[in-house]
C-alpha cells in the first residue's frame, strides 16, 4: 500500500468529538494497509485566541524579539491538537506518535511569523512508519538554524503537509477541510457552482492568488514545484465512508498533461474584495518613475497587485495600482509624505471600495475571444471596468465592489460553468 499524507484544518480539529472522528478516519486508512503521516492545524479559533492575548500585552510597535515570542506562542496551538490526535489514535488501538516541527526537524529560515521551509529531515518519521506507527507532525511551524521555533504564517499547515509529502515522496497529499472540493466559484455567491473533479496546479495557483480561499497559495506553489498530487476533500463526510469512494472524492489538483483533467476553456471564477486602488496623477513620463513609486511601497513591505500606467500626454502620465485594503491608509500616507514631493505632484486619488474578479482556465491559451466575451458579459450588466490584468490562463478586472456578486454570477452563466465539460 501507499504512503499518504493527511492534513486536517482547524474546523476538522475543532473539538474533542471532531478529533475523535479524525482519528477514526485515519485509523480506517491505516487498517487498509497505508502508511500515514498526519499534519493537523490548531483547533479552530485557538491561534486567534493566543495572538489576541499577545496583542493585549504587546507594545504598539512589534520588535523582532516580540515576533520571536509570537512564534513560540502560536506554535503551541498545533502541539495541542497533534498530541490530542495521537491520544485519540491510541484509544483506537493504533500506535501513534506526535512530533513538533523542531523535533523532526523541519528547517526554516529565520523570518519569524512568515518563515519559509528550507529542508525536512524525514529519517525519524520513516523509522516510526516502518515500525507500524502513525506519525503526526505539527503543521504551521519549524525551527531555524539557531534553534528558534518559527511559524509559516496564516495557512501554513497546508504548506507543512505538502512539504512533508514532497520530502517523503508520498503517493498523495489529502487536504481535509470544511468544503468538499474546489468549485467553479463560491457556492455562497452562485448556488449553481459546480465542484470540479480535477483542476491543474497552474489553475489552482491562479485561483488561490485571485482570492479563492480553499488552499493557501504557498502550498499550491510547493506542490506544483515538487509535483505532489493534492486532493481537497471534506472531513465532514461520515468517517466510515467506503475507502475507495473517499479516495476518489473531492477535487484532485494535478498536472496539466493528466488525461483525467477537465478540459473546459474557463475552469472557475475567483474574486477578491479585499483590495483598494490608488492613482497618482500627472507624474513625469520618464525612466525610473515606476521604481520611485513602487520601490518605496515595497520597502514598507506592502504588496502591490494590479498595475497600470496610462499613455503619456505632454510629458505627464497617470500611474495606478492596487494594494490590500488593510494597507490602503498606510500606503496613501507613505506616498504623500515621501513620494509625491519628489515627483513634483500632489494629485493622488484612492478608492477602497473596489474588488477584483478573475476568470481562470488553461483552455484560454488555445481559444480566442475569451476576454472579449468576459468584457461583453460585464457590459451587458452595466458594470464598468476600471483596470485589467492578464496572464496566459487568467484575465482579471477591477470593478466597483458593489457589482462583485452580479459580475461573478454573470460570468459564471456566460461561460456555462454550471454545466459539466463535454
Amino acid at each position: 500500500m501507499a504512503l499518504i499524507v493527511h492534513k486536517y484544518g482547524g474546523t476538522s480539529m475543532g473539538s474533542t468529538e471532531r478529533i475523535r472522528n479524525v482519528a477514526k478516519r485515519v485509523a480506517k486508512w491505516a487498517r487498509a494497509g497505508h502508511q500515514l503521516v498526519v499534519v493537523p492545524s490548531a483547533m479552530s479559533g485557538e491561534t486567534n485566541r493566543l495572538l489576541g492575548l499577545a496583542k493585549e500585552l504587546s507594545p504598539a510597535k512589534l520588535t523582532d524579539a516580540v515576533h520571536r515570542e509570537l512564534d513560540m506562542l502560536a506554535a503551541t496551538g498545533e502541539q495541542v491538537s497533534s498530541a490530542l490526535l495521537a491520544i485519540a489514535l491510541q484509544a483506537e488501538g493504533l500506535e501513534s506518535v506526535s512530533y513538533a516541527g523542531w523535533q523532526v526537524p523541519i528547517r526554516t529560515d529565520s523570518a519569524f511569523t512568515k518563515a519559509r521551509i528550507a529542508s525536512i529531515d524525514d529519517q525519524k518519521i520513516r523509522v516510526d512508519l516502518d515500525a507500524g506507527k502513525i506519525v503526526i507532525v505539527t503543521g504551521f511551524q519549524g525551527v531555524d538554524e539557531d534553534g528558534h521555533i518559527t511559524t509559516l504564517g496564516r495557512g501554513g499547515s497546508d504548506t507543512s503537509a505538502v512539504a512533508v509529502a514532497a520530502a517523503m515522496k508520498a503517493a498523495e497529499c489529502l487536504i481535509y477541510t470544511d468544503v468538499d472540493g474546489v468549485y467553479t466559484t463560491d457556492p455562497r455567491v452562485v448556488p449553481e457552482a459546480r465542484r470540479l473533479k480535477t483542476v491543474s496546479f497552474e489553475e489552482m495557483l491562479e485561483m488561490a492568488s485571485m482570492g479563492s480561499k480553499v488552499l493557501q497559495i504557498r502550498s499550491v506553489e510547493f506542490a506544483g514545484k515538487y509535483r505532489v498530487p493534492l486532493r481537497v476533500l471534506s472531513s465532514f463526510t461520515p468517517w466510515d465512508i467506503d475507502l475507495a469512494e473517499e479516495a476518489q472524492s473531492g477535487t484532485l489538483i494535478t498536472f496539466e498533461d493528466d488525461e483525467q483533467m477537465e478540459s473546459a476553456v474557463v475552469s472557475g471564477i475567483a474574486f477578491n474584495r479585499d483590495e483598494a486602488k490608488i492613482s497618482i496623477l500627472g507624474v513625469p513620463d520618464k525612466p525610473g518613475i515606476a521604481y520611485n513609486i513602487l520601490g518605496a511601497v515595497a520597502d514598507a513591505n506592502i504588496e502591490v497587485d494590479v498595475i497600470i500606467q496610462n499613455i503619456a500626454r505632454d510629458g505627464k502620465t497617470d500611474f495606478s495600482f492596487t494594494v490590500h485594503r488593510n494597507d490602503y491608509a498606510r500606503t496613501l500616507d507613505l506616498l504623500k509624505a515621501k513620494v509625491l514631493p519628489a515627483l513634483g505632484t500632489d494629485r493622488i486619488e484612492g478608492d477602497p471600495r473596489i474588488c477584483k474578479v478573475s476568470i481562470v482556465g488553461i483552455g484560454m491559451r488555445s481559444h480566442v475571444g475569451i476576454a472579449s466575451k468576459m468584457f461583453r458579459s460585464l457590459s451587458e450588466e452595466g458594470i464598468n471596468i476600471q483596470m485589467i490584468s492578464t496572464s496566459e490562463i487568467k484575465t482579471s478586472v477591477v470593478i466597483d465592489e458593489k457589482y462583485m456578486e452580479l459580475a461573478v454570477r454573470a460570468l459564471h452563466r456566460a461561460f456555462d460553468l454550471d454545466q459539466p465539460p463535454a
